[in-house]
């Protein structure tokens, strides 16, 4: 049985994610995480030892370390969003330093943010912890407001600063998207020639994605397209929002689907859509690990777990929690995180 404090954060929601049964594909189909997940799956692939290694230090790293999954600390959202809107509810948090001393303090497997933060820092904590510098971001300054990845530094330079891995976003359907592909292809290229992981946000942006009120940004179909053109692109982590609805396809009228994705590979079950999520992700050769999403307050705790639940038992790698644990007082944040951790490392909590 899982811990008391994992069902009772769960509250009514306990028996509908920790007992559900996923009759969609089935788990045997499936690779799933595991200890020995680089000799599986990448030992076969065309990646080199040196990012074999890399792979390998960040499923070692860490409170999940041995497990075959992943804790990853991100924040980016001081380019993203604005330093001020992501900061001022904790301005501690304008010291980059105070950002890599959580990730270290709550036992996370790497530290995800942008070259400029690394970059300020690297001397001190690049063997402490493992880096995974992020090399480009929607800066959302200009005006009119914009929805664009732009490179914002190399791929040598997250090398020169001891990162393990390199990280990008593509907002897949937007206009650039052809663009940001090309410029991350190329550089996911660099980054495996030169030894480190890649690992890519793969998000769907385009105001037509949202008909009448419901926003189809994060359907299982869509995000699940979404990720098998991040891993085609040969990134060798996926990093996905949890699917929220599905029948992006239908209501979009655009595009090719199937029927049997809506008849027989996904239901309206939170796991069963984040199946098939790692199901695109070539069945979970490519490890998918799901954000935390953005801080709401009380209820951070229990989306936080409630989303690591439906991560794990879909077959997903683990979470990349960034705002629900910035966004509060360093003890808290921690916290969080490490009841995050927990959850994958809960043997009660199986694949379902």
């Amino acid at each position: 049985m899982p811990s008391a404090k994992i069902s009772e954060l769960l509250g009514e929601k306990a028996a509908y994610l920790l007992d559900h049964t996923c009759n969609t594909y089935p788990k045997d189909g499936l690779h799933l995480p595991s200890p020995d997940h680089v000799e599986k799956i990448w030992t076969n692939s065309d990646r080199n030892n040196q990012v074999l290694r890399s792979i390998q230090i960040l499923l070692d790293h860490g409170r999940l370390g041995g497990t075959g999954y992943l804790s990853i600390f991100p924040v980016d959202q001081g380019v993203e969003h604005s330093a001020g809107a992501s900061f001022a509810p904790n301005p501690i948090y304008f010291d980059p330093e105070n950002i890599i001393k959580l990730a270290v303090e709550a036992g996370c497997s790497a530290v995800a943010s942008t070259l400029g933060v690394l970059g300020i820092m690297s001397r001190k904590y690049a063997h402490r912890i493992p880096f995974v510098a992020k090399i480009n971001h929607n800066e959302f300054l200009s005006y009119p407001n914009r929805y664009d990845q732009t490179i914002f530094g190399s791929v040598k330079s997250a090398w020169n600063m001891g990162a393990v891995a390199v990280g990008a976003t593509i907002y897949w359907g937007s206009a650039e998207s052809d663009r940001q592909l090309h410029e991350i292809g190329e550089a996911f290229e660099q980054a495996h020639e030169l030894g480190m992981a890649t690992i890519l946000w793969c998000y769907t942006r385009n105001a037509a994605f949202k008909v009448g009120n419901i926003d189809y940004s994060t359907a299982a179909d869509l995000t699940g397209q979404a990720n098998h053109l991040g891993v085609t692109l040969r990134a060798d982590i996926i990093k996905q929002k949890l699917p929220t609805n599905n029948g992006g396809y239908l209501a979009l009228k655009y595009g090719k689907t199937s029927p049997l994705v809506y008849e027989k590979l996904t239901t309206d079950h939170p796991i069963d859509m984040c199946r098939y999520q790692v199901l695109n992700c070539y069945s979970g050769r490519v490890g998918l690990i799901n954000s935390g999403g953005e801080s709401k307050g009380a209820s951070d705790m229990a989306e936080a777990v409630s989303a690591a639940i439906i991560n794990k038992r879909a077959g997903g790698m683990g979470m990349i929690m960034g705002r629900k644990a910035f966004q509060r007082p360093f003890a808290e944040g921690v916290e969080i995180i490490n009841a995050v951790q927990d959850v994958y490392l809960d043997k009660s909590i199986t694949i379902a």
